[in-house]
C-alpha cells in the first residue's frame, strides 16, 4: 500500500499504526514498557545493534550520553492493538527511518517472546499531516484522550458519564505522554522534546483543562468536522 504523504522538515504528523489483522500488539506491562523504552532508544541516529536492546532488562535506560535524533517526538499514546505518534520531522527521511527501527525492533523483541514469526503491524504506518495550527493542537486531545475508549467504550457516541472519573482514569493512566503534559516528572519525559513544538501549555493545568474542556464538548457537540480527524479506525 502506497502513502500518499510525503514526509518534509520542519512540518508536524500524526503516526499511527494497528496490529495486523488487528490483533493486540501489547498484551502485558511489559510489552507497553518495551515499546515506550524504544520510543527512546530508536529516536537515535548513531549505529544501534537492535538485538542488543531488545535484550536490554526492565531497568530502561532514559539517559543514553550522547543521542543524535532522527525526529522530535511530542506526543504518544498506547492502546492494546494500535499506537498513536505526534511527529516533527527534524532530518530528511527521518520520520521514515525511525518508524523502520522501532516497528522493526518492536516486532523482533514481540515474535522472540510469543514465539510468532511474520509482521506484526498492519502494512505501512499510516500519516496524517497536521497542516494548521487547529488541528495540531486538537490531536494532542485526540490523542491523549484515546485511553477514555477503556473506561467507557461508547465515550464519542454519548458522551462521558462521569466527566471527574474519567481525568481521574486518565491521571493514572502511564502508557501515554499524558502524564508528562500534567507537571509530573518521570524519566520517559526524555522521549519528547516539547520546545520544538508549538507552546499550547504554558502550565500543567492549562493541559488539565484543555482535557476537561475536551471531554465535557463530547458531551455536547460532535467531534470537530474534519474528514481525516479519528480516521484510523484502529480500534
Amino acid at each position: 500500500m502506497n502513502r500518499k504523504i510525503v514526509f518534509s522538515e520542519g512540518e508536524f504528523y500524526h503516526l499511527y499504526s494497528r496490529g495486523v489483522e488487528k490483533r493486540e500488539v501489547f498484551l502485558d506491562n511489559n510489552d507497553f514498557r518495551r515499546f515506550i523504552f524504544l520510543l527512546y532508544h530508536c529516536n537515535n541516529t548513531d549505529t544501534v545493534v537492535i538485538r542488543d536492546i531488545i535484550k536490554k532488562d526492565s531497568l530502561f535506560d532514559f539517559n543514553l550520553s550522547k543521542r543524535n535524533t532522527f525526529v522530535d517526538i511530542g506526543a504518544y499514546c498506547l492502546m492494546t492493538n494500535h499506537f498513536h505518534l505526534l511527529i516533527k520531522e527534524k532530518t530528511n527521511n527521518g520520520i521514515s527511518k525511525f518508524m523502520q527501527k522501532l516497528l522493526t525492533a518492536y516486532t523482533m523483541y514481540f515474535n522472540k517472546k510469543y514465539k510468532r514469526v511474520g509482521p506484526l503491524f498492519c502494512g505501512k504506518f499510516q500519516a496524517q499531516h497536521a497542516d494548521s495550527d487547529e488541528y495540531l493542537k486538537y490531536l494532542y486531545s485526540y490523542i491523549h484522550l484515546n485511553p477514555l475508549k477503556i473506561f467507557q467504550v461508547s465515550w464519542k457516541d454519548v458522551g462521558i458519564h462521569d466527566v471527574k472519573k474519567a481525568k481521574v482514569f486518565l491521571d493514572n493512566y502511564k502508557n501515554s505522554s499524558y502524564l508528562d503534559y500534567t507537571g509530573i516528572k518521570r524519566k520517559e519525559g526524555s522521549i519528547l522534546n516539547t520546545t520544538a513544538f508549538p507552546d499550547y501549555f504554558e502550565r500543567g493545568n492549562s493541559f488539565s483543562q484543555m482535557v476537561v474542556d475536551s471531554m465535557e464538548y463530547y458531551n455536547t457537540y460532535h467531534p470537530i468536522p474534519r474528514s481525516d480527524l479519528g480516521k484510523p479506525n484502529e480500534e
